[in-house]
C-alpha cells in the first residue's frame, strides 16, 4: 500500500460528520478564565504577562484609533498560536494547514484595514499606490504594480502561514517514518535521526509560535498604513 504524506492534511471525520469545528472550539477550552480573587494563580499571571507584552509590542507604534483593534488582534493571536501548537502533538489535525481557513482569516481583516483607509483618510490612502517624485511616464505602471501588490497582500498572508506550517508537518513525518524504518536495521543511524526528528520538533513549536505572530504582526502594519 503506498503512503500518502498529505493524508495528515485532510479534515478528520467521525461517521461522516466533519470534526473541524471540534478543532476550532478546543483552543478556546483549554484557557483558563479570570476569577474574582484579587490574586491570581501562576497560570493565570503567565498569560496575563504573555498578553501584556504581545499587545505592547504591537500596538506602540500605532496611534491611539488603532487600540481598539487590540482585543481582535490577541484573541487571533492566542487562536492561532493555540492551533498551531495543538497541530504538533500525535493524532491531531493542525486547522491552520488549510489555505481556506487562512484566507478566511486575512481577506476578512485585511479589507477592513482598507476600507477604514478609505473611509477616514481617503487622499493618503490612494497616495500609497504612486509615490511621490514619479516621473510621468511611469505613473499608469507604477500605480497598477502598487494596486496589483495592494489586493496580493491577504494572499500573500495566508499562503505563508499554510506553506510553513505544511512543510514543516511533512518533514516531521518524513523523518518519522526514516527512523521507523531504519530502527531494525541500523539501530545507531536510528538513534541520531532520533535526535534530528527531536531538535526538529523544537524547531517546529518555535515556528508555529513565530508564524502566528508575523501573521498578526502584518496586519497591525497594514491597519498602521490606514489609521
Amino acid at each position: 500500500m503506498a503512503l500518502n504524506f498529505f493524508d495528515q492534511f485532510m479534515s478528520p471525520t467521525l461517521m461522516g460528520i466533519p470534526l473541524m469545528g471540534l478543532a476550532l472550539l478546543l483552543p478556546w477550552v483549554i484557557y483558563p478564565t479570570c476569577t474574582r480573587r484579587w490574586i491570581n494563580n501562576r497560570l493565570l499571571t503567565l498569560q496575563s504577562w504573555f498578553i501584556g507584552l504581545f499587545t505592547q509590542q504591537i500596538f506602540t507604534p500605532l496611534n491611539p484609533a488603532g487600540h481598539k483593534w487590540a482585543t481582535l488582534f490577541v484573541s487571533l493571536m492566542l487562536f492561532l498560536i493555540s492551533m498551531n501548537l495543538l497541530g504538533l502533538l500525535p493524532y491531531t489535525f493542525t486547522p491552520t494547514t488549510q489555505l481556506s481557513l487562512n484566507m478566511g482569516f486575512a481577506v476578512p481583516l485585511w479589507l477592513a484595514t482598507v476600507i477604514i483607509g478609505m473611509r477616514n483618510q481617503p487622499t493618503i490612502a490612494l497616495g500609497h499606490l504612486l509615490p511621490e517624485g514619479t516621473p510621468v511616464p511611469l505613473i499608469p505602471v507604477l500605480i497598477i504594480i502598487e494596486t496589483i501588490s495592494l489586493f496580493i497582500r491577504p494572499l500573500a498572508l495566508g499562503v505563508r502561514l499554510t506553506a510553513n506550517l505544511t512543510a514543516g508537518h511533512l518533514l516531521i513525518q518524513l523523518i518519522a517514518t526514516a527512523v521507523f524504518v531504519l530502527l531494525p536495521l541500523m539501530p545507531t543511524v536510528a538513534v541520531l535521526t532520533s535526535l534530528v526528528l527531536f531538535l526538529l520538533t523544537l524547531l517546529e513549536v518555535a515556528v508555529a509560535m513565530i508564524q502566528a505572530y508575523v501573521f498578526v504582526l502584518l496586519l497591525s502594519l497594514y491597519l498602521q498604513e490606514n489609521v
